[in-house]
């Protein structure tokens, strides 16, 4: 039975991390463990600044999975899983998500989703990344979930580069077709959005993250950006080996 670890950096409890998990335990036994709040941007970051703890959750309704909770990062739940839960036994699979939030084009390079996965990686787990193209919490997942074991299933079979990670993003809505992607090329926008509200004392200017994506290359059809556009699950390998390798 494979030993497949769970987790995501919408936090843990979240409507994408429960159907994932619940899907899971049809490929194996699951392990879920999962920040204990809102991690979303955290890319690969560790904690090095405070100490980490773990805590289990007796009560969930998740098919027999084991469920824990960090007040680390996605990254430090991987680190968690690897030494701690599996210190005497190998992981065979991590998923990740599903992400409130596509994470296709250069939002990979921010994501806690996909941040996890890259951790996997590099101690040569088999990763795969799950989101969904909405930030909203109540979004209508019933789409995506007949594609999460089928397609997971089929990765494995195929088998999964040392090193790489699938990145599959998911349109809202029907899905009607699966594509091999490559990443947009695109950038963020108008980033910062001043706050209006009262400063603290000695504060000169505040902002919060705000902005707008903007697509650089629309009309091509190989991306993942095309892909959700057009109602297509968009499946994108990824490396955590960033050589650029055409400029050596």
């Amino acid at each position: 039975m494979l030993n497949i670890v769970v987790v995501n950096d919408d936090g843990w409890g979240t409507a994408g991390i429960r159907l994932l998990a619940k899907e899971m335990t049809k490929l194996g036994k699951v392990t879920v463990i999962a920040p204990d709040g809102p991690r979303s941007g955290n890319a690969a970051a560790i904690t090095v600044a405070k100490p980490m703890y773990l805590r289990r959750i007796e009560e969930h309704d998740l098919n027999g999975a084991e469920v824990y909770v960090t007040n680390g990062t996605p990254a430090d739940c991987i680190k968690i899983a690897r030494e701690e839960l599996f210190r005497d036994r190998p992981i065979d699979l991590v998923v990740s998500g599903i992400n409130h939030g596509n994470n296709a084009a250069v939002n990979a390079m921010y994501s806690g989703t996909v941040g996890a996965c890259f951790v996997a990686a590099e101690k040569g787990i088999p990763a795969i990344a799950w989101s969904i193209n909405s930030h909203a919490m109540d979004v209508d997942l019933h789409w995506i979930q007949p594609f999460l074991v089928d397609v997971t299933r089929h990765l494995l079979e195929e088998g999964i580069a040392p090193r790489t990670v699938f990145n599959i993003n998911a349109p809202v809505g029907e899905i009607e077709g699966i594509r091999w992607t490559r990443q947009c090329c695109g950038h963020w926008a108008n980033e910062l959005a001043p706050i209006d509200e009262p400063l603290p004392e000695g504060v000169l200017k505040g902002w919060k993250l705000a902005g707008e994506f903007v697509n650089d290359e629309p009309d091509a059809t190989d991306t993942d950006i095309w892909a959700m556009d057009h109602q297509l699950l968009a499946i994108t390998p990824l490396t955590i080996d960033w050589t650029a390798y055409g400029s050596l």
